[in-house]
């Protein structure tokens, strides 16, 4: 039962917040909403920054790995694949600079 307005006026705040808190059921103000139960809506939150940051990382690693891999495209061998496709150095030339370089061998024959 509500208290009158004429009774939690003249009573003053504290007595109408006691009165309201009063009427409300013991195990909703000790448990909450769900009775002690667990919530399914918690997980949620971290469910979605673990998410984020897995994205992150995935497409940090994807990126890398692809600045390396045009990198190594970009090496010695790939300077000569192009003069070969230019025609500055002829068939013989690509082939024994390549051999050269895939050997290790650094020194001018």
């Amino acid at each position: 039962m509500l208290p009158s307005l004429t009774a939690l006026s003249s009573a003053g705040p504290t007595t109408a917040a006691l009165s309201t808190a009063a009427q409300v059921p013991a195990d909703t103000v000790v448990y909450g909403p769900w009775h002690g139960a667990f919530s399914p809506w918690f997980l949620l939150f971290p469910l979605f920054w673990i998410l984020v940051i897995a994205l992150f990382i995935f497409v940090a690693r994807r990126t890398w790995r692809r600045n390396q891999h045009w990198a190594a495209a970009q090496g010695a061998e790939g300077v000569l694949r192009e003069r070969y496709a230019r025609g500055e150095v002829d068939e013989t030339e690509y082939r024994q600079r390549l051999e050269v370089l895939r050997n290790g061998d650094h020194r001018q024959k």
